[in-house]
Parts: C-alpha cells; sequence; structure tokens
C-alpha cells in the first residue's frame, strides 16, 4: 500500500482557514484518497480556526498523511492550551468546533509537540467505521 505526506506552515490569521480547506482537498484528489473530502474540508476548517482564534503565535503547520486507506490530518501549534469539547449552547455563535470533530473523526486527538501541540483526527475510507485499537 502506498503512503504519502505533505506539511505545510501557514501564518495563524483568518486567510489561512480557506487556504487550508483548499490545500486539503487538492491533497486528497491528488492522492486520490477514499475518504469524504467534505468532511476532511470541514474538519480542518475547524482546527485551524481554532488555532487562529486561540492560540495564535507564528506559525501553525497543517500535516496530512495518507497510510493504506486512513488519512490523519495534524494541525501544530505554539500553545499548550488543549482544545476542550465545550457543552452545547443555543445562545453561543462559536464553541462547537470540537463537537464537530469529536461526531465526525472516526479518531481524534490532541499531544503536546516541541512545547506545543498537535491537534490531529483521522478518517477512514467513505463508508468503513472506526480502526481496532492495537
Amino acid at each position: 500500500m502506498s503512503s504519502f505526506t505533505a506539511s505545510i506552515d501557514l501564518p495563524p490569521r483568518a486567510s489561512s482557514v480557506p487556504l487550508a480547506r483548499r490545500l486539503v482537498r487538492d491533497v486528497l484528489r491528488t492522492w486520490r484518497a477514499p475518504q469524504d473530502p467534505e468532511d476532511a474540508e470541514l474538519l480542518v476548517t475547524e482546527l485551524v480556526a481554532n488555532v487562529v482564534d486561540h492560540a495564535g503565535g507564528d506559525v501553525l503547520t497543517l500535516e496530512l498523511s495518507l497510510a493504506g486507506a486512513w488519512l490523519r490530518v495534524g494541525v501544530l501549534d505554539g500553545s499548550a492550551v488543549v482544545p476542550v469539547i465545550r457543552e452545547m449552547s443555543h445562545t453561543e455563535e462559536r464553541g462547537r468546533g470540537m463537537q464537530l470533530v469529536a461526531a465526525v473523526a472516526d479518531r481524534w486527538g490532541c499531544e503536546e509537540h516541541r512545547g506545543g501541540k498537535r491537534v490531529w483526527f483521522e478518517l477512514s475510507p467513505a463508508g468503513v467505521g472506526e480502526p481496532a485499537e492495537p
């Protein structure tokens, strides 16, 4: 099975959100990845927007890897503040991003990375469920 990886640094500003979406869409198409590109775009939008809104810093890094049929997307930033899944609120306009990630991704997580963090998600091929635990 083929494996592919890609990584790009982006400025942590609002204009990076649609750019990250386009990058994910283009990379998945180039790799002929079997994942639903709309799911991947939605989730990367949430992760990059979280960095823009909450982490700041000088740079964020978007990482993509396709190993076999599984896609893993990570967003790295310099903040050690871990994202939180908030309670659903009908009065708040924002704050549902990590709920979307948890609901749509097959797996997701957050790990320390060089004084900051990597928030990642994995998507199975369209129509396949969660991977077996190792």
